[in-house]
């Protein structure tokens, strides 16, 4: 391994871009992932979600950060879906452009969408009076239960 990884730095050195890719240390992405801000409220296999709110003129926003192994890249805009029983509440993202950041350090996308919200979905958020989040784009989804 450490063999490959010299020859990568070699070949990198003389202008190999799929070497230099290979060998470049991605530190803005694992700066924002280390310093995310808001509460992580849900959780899986395929990722975590944490969020935080914003308060713009009249307009109050949810802010989202979503850290997983999937990369979100649409152009159509996703929903964030709050389940509770058999309630749904569903939330539409502000921005329909929606792009991952990868981070090959630690192997993770993170990807940040907004939500305007109302101050019942926010009490609801914030209490937790849900028991599964699911974020959809495309035809994905990516499920998450609440955390404790």
């Amino acid at each position: 391994m450490k063999l490959l990884q010299s020859i990568d730095k070699i070949l990198a050195s003389l202008g190999n871009i799929k070497a230099m890719e290979r060998t470049h240390v991605d530190t803005y992405t694992e700066d924002l992932i280390r310093n995310i801000e808001g509460k992580k409220i849900a959780e899986s296999k395929y990722g975590q979600l944490l969020v935080s709110f914003q308060n713009v003129s009249i307009y109050k926003f949810l802010n989202v950060a979503i850290l997983s192994g999937s990369n979100v890249k649409t152009f159509n805009g996703c929903s964030l879906i709050f389940v509770n029983n058999k309630k749904e509440t569903i939330l539409w993202s502000d921005t329909k452009e929606i792009e991952s950041d990868y981070s090959n350090v630690s192997n993770r996308w993170l990807t940040k969408i907004s939500f305007v919200v109302s101050e019942a979905e926010e009490k609801m958020i914030v209490e937790q009076k849900f028991d599964k989040v699911f974020l959809n784009y495309k035809k994905k989804s990516l499920p998450m239960n609440k955390c404790n």
